[in-house]
């Protein structure tokens, strides 16, 4: 499979073999799910904490005597039936990270990139590169490449003036080819790649 190469200004500049093995058929789907939960449950901060009868603050002393006074029974202020009382089975905190290998991370990565070249989502670039800072060149590059909707630009290594050209967009969202993962590749509509960055993914795809 071959990708067309384009310039900066958004004409084309060659052509690209794809060198890892594109996925044909259903295989690493659930590669991707697996990936995919665990990223996102990654992202959980799981500090939800609430205090039970136990951490309550107050008195051991019986509200009042068993019997005779004609109210219900009451042994605790720390009840979970009362006002200001523990709270039961409430959230403590938690960690929600999955433990996913790092072959089944490839595999899902793989999957996910060859169903987005499938369906003629990615957009391979020459050199990804501004000459300032500045949004409005941002958004002029972006038109020349006429790429709408949700976008990600995938460059070799950080750029600080992609990144602060970009980072006023909301739509737009910036990765280099180390920290690439199967959750970002899912997420935008397009995929930018500057050409470095893509044969870097690619030797991340075809490692063993």
């Amino acid at each position: 499979m071959k990708l067309t190469v384009k310039d900066i200004k958004g004409q084309s500049a060659g052509e690209l073999e794809v060198r890892f093995p594109v996925i044909e058929d259903g295989k690493g789907t659930q590669a991707v799910h697996d990936t995919v939960t665990a990223y996102m449950a990654a992202q959980r901060m799981g500090t939800a904490c609430t205090k039970n009868a136990g951490d309550v603050a107050g008195t051991n002393k019986k509200p009042w005597r068993q019997k005779g006074t004609g109210r219900a029974r009451a042994g605790s202020f720390q009840s979970p039936l009362w006002r200001g009382g523990g709270v039961v089975f409430g959230p403590k905190p938690r960690d929600f990270s999955k433990k996913v290998n790092s072959r089944t991370k490839q595999l899902a990565l793989r999957k996910a990139l060859s169903e987005r070249i499938k369906a003629g989502d990615v957009v391979v670039v020459d050199d990804l590169k501004i000459a300032s800072a500045k949004t409005k060149d941002f958004i002029n590059l972006l038109k020349g490449f006429k790429v709408t909707g949700t976008t990600l630009l995938v460059s070799h290594a950080v750029d600080k003036n992609l990144t602060l050209a970009s980072r006023n967009i909301a739509s737009v969202e910036i990765a280099t080819s180390d920290s690439l993962n199967t959750y970002q590749v899912l997420r935008s509509d397009k995929l930018l790649f500057s050409r470095s960055a893509f044969e870097k993914v690619e030797e991340r795809l075809t490692k063993e």
